[in-house]
């Protein structure tokens, strides 16, 4: 069944969303988790969509957050200098170049360095708005992100369409009163306003005062 949806910006996850960078994800953090003795299946569940220093105070509550703060700046220049395994998501070239003539931005938990890094090791042009852990205070599934995104956009939180693929994400885009397009199996899970599989699956074509993007 095809849908149309109106919008006036996009507001984009990285990770999952334009990126598929689960290999490096789940092979650092499972080293890390290994030595506090954390079940691997929790570890993640936590870790896709947060910034990592919030993933390590859900799952080591009583630890001092300074230690999370250093420990999260460790493993993010672990993660940018390690890119084995990170491609694009079916489809998010195609995407990113049909979005070029409409308000857009990339809306990420990490930072500046690892941004630039996946997106390049997948062969991705990053957004020229872009949202990183370094512009925000509180990490997804706060909406921050996303309404800092609109912001910067000068587009109203209703008139953008946020495209997710984790539960945190999804929270983030919704708790923003944007509509939300889920992107992956595990999306549904999440009850995102709409679904694709990956992003071969949607259209963008030019409207008045916007675009409308057609999900086949």
């Amino acid at each position: 069944m095809t849908e149309t949806i109106h919008a006036r910006a996009a507001l984009l996850d990285m990770d999952g969303t334009l990126v598929d960078s689960t290999a490096v994800v789940e092979r650092l953090w499972l080293a890390w988790a290994e030595p506090h003795g954390l079940d691997p299946q929790t570890v993640l569940s936590v870790v896709h969509g947060r910034q990592g220093h919030q993933s390590m105070a859900i799952m080591l509550p009583e630890r001092d957050h300074a230690i999370n703060l250093s420990e999260n700046d460790t493993m993010l220049a672990t993660e940018t200098d390690d890119t084995e395994g990170v491609i694009e998501i079916a489809g998010a070239a195609a995407f990113l170049g049909s979005l070029l003539p409409h308000p857009h931005a990339i809306v990420t938990s990490a930072n500046v360095p690892l941004m630039t890094a996946r997106m390049m090791a997948a062969g991705l042009t990053v957004p020229a708005v872009a949202v990183t852990a370094e512009s925000v205070s509180a990490s997804k599934p706060d909406p921050e992100g996303f309404l800092l995104g609109a912001e910067l956009l000068g587009i109203a939180p209703s008139d953008c369409l946020v495209f997710e693929d984790s539960g945190a994400g999804i929270q983030a885009g919704l708790a923003a009163g944007m509509r939300v397009v889920g992107v992956g199996r595990h999306a549904l899970a999440h009850r995102p306003t709409y679904f694709v599989e990956d992003l071969t699956q949607v259209a963008v074509a030019p409207a008045v005062d916007g675009f409308v993007l057609t999900i086949r």
